[in-house]
């Protein structure tokens, strides 16, 4: 009887999805990167304001489309722009392609924020929130596969590089610093 060779098998498995799951894993890691220093920056979007003086601002009561485009105009934002409300007396909100410009009667400033999807980052984030149901499938195939990726890795290698001796100190230090920072985590004082 030939003795089955599930070493071999781990190997090609472990290849196999490793070499199959690296655009994922890129996606993941990139986006989890980015999503992990949320407070830092905006990792979806650049977001830019720009502050300008104005000569003259008409009243905020009685202003005509011509008059929003003239302002747009002077704050070098000569495209069309989508609409335009008065949320109080010395407020113009005028929303234009990619942001907004606020402009204030009272102080004649008028602050332009423009928002764009960050380049890569922004489509990677999108499925890092899982968008819909394939991608639902898909993530929980990723992830079981690589719970095998885990077990097949610790497998691969005999002897005192392998899960005997090395591959447990590691395995082992791995799953104490999650714990501890776990721990610290949990019951931070700060």
């Amino acid at each position: 009887m030939k003795k089955f060779k599930w070493r071999k098998y781990n190997r090609a498995i472990h290849r196999d999805l490793g070499y199959f799951f690296v655009g994922m894993s890129l996606v993941y890691a990139l986006s989890g990167i980015a999503l992990n220093h949320i407070n830092d920056w905006n990792p979806s979007f650049i977001i830019t304001n720009k502050i300008i003086t104005l000569n003259e601002v008409p009243s905020a009561d009685n202003i005509q489309n011509s008059d929003i485009r003239e302002l747009l105009e002077y704050c070098g934002e000569n495209g069309r722009f989508k609409k335009f409300y008065i949320p109080s007396d010395s407020l113009i909100k005028i929303f234009i392609e990619q942001g907004t410009v606020t402009i204030n009667t009272k102080t004649k400033q008028a602050t332009i924020e423009k928002i764009q999807r960050r380049p890569l980052f922004h489509a990677f984030n999108y499925l890092h929130y899982n968008p819909g149901k394939i991608w639902t499938f898909f993530s929980d195939f990723y992830a079981a596969s690589l719970i095998i990726l885990a077990i097949s890795g610790l497998l691969i290698l005999q002897g005192k590089n392998g899960i005997k001796w090395r591959g447990t100190i590691l395995a082992g230090l791995g799953i104490a610093i999650i714990i501890v920072l776990l721990f610290l985590s949990h019951y931070s004082f700060t």
